[in-house]
């Protein structure tokens, strides 16, 4: 495991909040209002605010489905990563951005709960980021006509586990949107 030295600071992660990803998304008004304000509180306290968007085949770069949702607006000065992979670190240049901009701790929200969040965290958290989850910012859809557990308890169990996630030198965490406080990541 590499463990970033010497980065002291903080990135908020926005990931896949895009418009095919979330249409269908449990409590989507919601979990987007709250990235919203997160994205504010970020920009106000200094903390970079990183952009990761998907593509594939049922998800093509620069259609509308791609595209992230209106509510969420990226400043042209916040890095963009694309990514295919559920991990937002492989194949992507997400570890030399984190690096460059002295980057060692990690506040994730977006989407999908069950596939790209949970790969990120654990991701980053291998790669040997602090990692704190936004337990009301992130969410999924129902994928559970295919056995998977509806919803809200994919949410609640990955909030659930991920606070109590260990390794030596490294953090883990789950805060509300409400209660996450800038100045202590």
């Amino acid at each position: 495991m590499t463990t970033p030295n010497n980065r002291p600071n903080a990135a908020l992660l926005v990931i896949d909040v895009q418009q095919g990803v979330v249409a269908q998304a449990h409590n989507r008004d919601a979990v987007v209002r709250n990235i919203a304000e997160l994205l504010d509180r970020a920009r106000a306290a200094g903390v970079e605010v990183v952009w990761v968007q998907h593509h594939d085949d049922g998800l093509p770069s620069d259609s509308d489905a791609w595209q992230y949702v209106p509510e969420l607006v990226r400043r042209i000065s916040e890095p963009l990563v694309h990514k295919v992979h559920g991990d937002a670190f492989e194949a992507t240049d997400l570890a030399e951005v984190l690096a460059a901009r002295g980057i060692g701790r990690l506040v994730v929200t977006g989407a999908q709960t069950d596939a790209c969040i949970r790969s990120t965290i654990h991701g980053a958290f291998v790669r040997g980021y602090d990692v704190t989850l936004v337990g009301d910012a992130h969410t999924t859809e129902d994928l559970s006509q295919y056995g998977a557990p509806k919803p809200a308890e994919v949410i609640a169990h990955t909030n659930l586990y991920w606070q109590f996630q260990t390794a030596p030198g490294r953090t883990a965490a789950v805060v509300n949107a409400e209660d996450l406080d800038f100045s202590e990541v």
